[in-house]
């Protein structure tokens, strides 16, 4: 009821989908042919897309609302930029509306595709749904009628689509092309060329189509390399996901790519997994590593995976170079950063020992995140002067060198990121190489230790080289000792700060 105790009209958000009136749902015609108010954006030219949709259903009688937008693609002198021109705009639009709601009308805002997908009526929505009884009806989206008019399926299987806007930063663009099974770009006009160019470094352009209208009288479908020129806002770039299996391609096309990419899954959990290595094991045909680290890589239909134990790691690399000569896209998982005492070497020291067509296989590292970075993120900046990264294993390497190394670092004042620091049967190296350092370092130094990063079992204290306990320290832990200069910033009642100053005394 209203203030006089009126009815109070209805507000409607409803999709009249991307351009052919026929694709206008039968509740949306309904709607639209029994309101009282029908409203609708357009430009300054006069021109609305979406009541040229909607105009076979409109009613004699009903009152229209043309909702003109202040700008468009041109400049404003609005003290609040585009973003203070637009938000007064939907101000008063949605005060206009509010008015004939008020009034007992029921309101009809079209928008074209859908209303919560890019759709201007959400912004009204946000100002007038908490004081109105409101419903949206969905409306096809332009992708949608964009593949139909392409005449190609965007997604199969498990593919997973990414819907972006052309609006994004070039860089950005490429990671997420680069990443994406199959995806939409919206939003192109002014944006069009940072857009190829985007598709061009993803290596997605060949397979992209460019779609303009789709579904209307004026709709314009063709790959995305013949396209030149301005282009209007109504259109989109599609990629659509591969054809055939899921890795993709042919099996000839397979063969003609066998390859091997060494790949950073980062310490723990999918936050900390880039793009790129993202992409990378989507694509790959294959799977191979160490059994926990490959766990952490989702199943995908049709990939192979080879999981093996955490000590094989030349047999693991010859494997993969194997399946490669044979055609198939490998990637080599690999925890943290594969190039830190992890798997990048183990497959060059492979390629380097074979002989072709093994040794002519493409191979590329895709780097991660290191277990060090993120341990130092944990505390502060503990590594942000010079520092140096040590593995306290001997199995790869006699102790002798060890202890040397870690004698010049501690001696040469470095912050030290200690790797494998013990094990189960191996505890005695931790306490000759703590032992060494206490010979150069002062007792109060601080040490963070960090177990498992990332992971739901992390545990992260600060402590000094003389109260170091040795016993809580596993394969899982990583140490970072300070240097002279690193501080310990105590907090009350949260954990301290640790770092090391950009600047060493004179």
């Amino acid at each position: 009821m209203s203030a006089d105790g009126g009815r109070v009209g209805r507000l409607f958000g409803v999709g009249v989908g991307p351009g052919d009136p026929e694709l206008v749902t039968l509740k949306a015609r309904r709607l639209i042919g029994a309101a009282d108010v029908v409203a609708y954006t357009g430009a300054r030219h006069g021109h609305s897309v979406a009541r040229a949709i909607a105009e076979p259903h409109l009613s004699a009688d009903v009152i229209e609302v043309a909702l003109t937008y202040p700008v468009t693609t041109g400049t404003t002198d609005h003290p609040g930029g585009y973003e203070g021109a637009i938000a007064e705009f939907y101000d008063e639009c949605a005060a206009t509306l509010s008015a004939h709601l008020n009034a007992g009308r029921d309101v009809v805002v079209l928008c074209e595709g859908d209303p919560f997908f890019y759709g201007s009526y959400m912004y009204l929505h946000d100002r007038l749904a908490s004081r109105y009884a409101t419903e949206v009806v969905p409306g096809i989206t332009s992708f949608s009628a964009a593949a139909a008019t392409a005449g190609t399926p965007l997604v199969r299987r498990d593919d997973i689509l990414t819907i972006l806007p052309g609006t994004l930063p070039e860089d950005l663009l490429t990671a997420r092309l680069r990443s994406s099974d199959a995806a939409v770009v919206m939003k192109l006009g002014r944006t069009f060329e940072r857009v190829r160019q985007a598709a061009q470094e993803a290596g997605v352009a060949e397979r992209a189509i460019y779609v303009e209208r789709a579904s209307s009288s004026a709709e314009r479908s063709s790959p995305l390399s013949e396209v030149d020129g301005d282009v209007p806002y109504m259109s989109l770039v599609l990629v659509p996901g591969k054809p055939g299996t899921a890795a993709g391609g042919s099996p000839e096309e397979r063969r003609r790519t066998g390859s091997v990419t060494v790949v950073g899954l980062g310490p723990a959990g999918r936050q900390w997994l880039t793009p790129e290595a993202e992409a990378e094991l989507a694509n790959a045909d294959a799977l191979i590593g160490y059994k926990t680290y490959l766990d952490r890589v989702p199943q995908r239909t049709g990939q192979q995976r080879h999981p093996s134990d955490n000590r094989v790691e030349i047999d693991r690399a010859r494997h993969a170079l194997e399946l490669a000569v044979t055609g198939s896209r490998v990637a080599v998982v690999s925890s943290g950063d594969p190039g830190i005492f992890a798997m990048a070497s183990a497959v060059l020291e492979a390629v380097e020992a074979a002989p072709p067509p093994v040794s002519d296989v493409p191979v590329r590292v895709v780097p991660g995140l290191s277990a060090m970075q993120a341990a130092a993120a944990r505390v502060g900046a503990p590594l942000g002067h010079d520092f140096c990264v040590i593995s306290l294993s001997d199995i790869l390497k006699p102790w002798e060198i060890i202890e040397r190394r870690l004698a010049a670092a501690a001696e040469a004042d470095m912050v030290l990121a200690l790797y494998n620091p013990a094990s189960r049967t191996r505890r005695e190296q931790l306490r000759s190489g703590v032992e060494v350092l206490r010979r150069h370092r002062a007792p109060d130094t601080p040490v963070v230790v960090a177990r498992a990063v990332g992971s739901d079992q992390e545990a992260i204290t600060v402590s000094s080289l003389a109260d170091l306990d040795l016993d809580v320290i596993d394969m899982r832990t990583l140490l970072i000792v300070g240097a002279s200069t690193t501080r310990v910033v105590a907090r009350d009642g949260v954990p301290p700060l640790v770092y090391t100053p950009r600047r060493y005394p004179l």
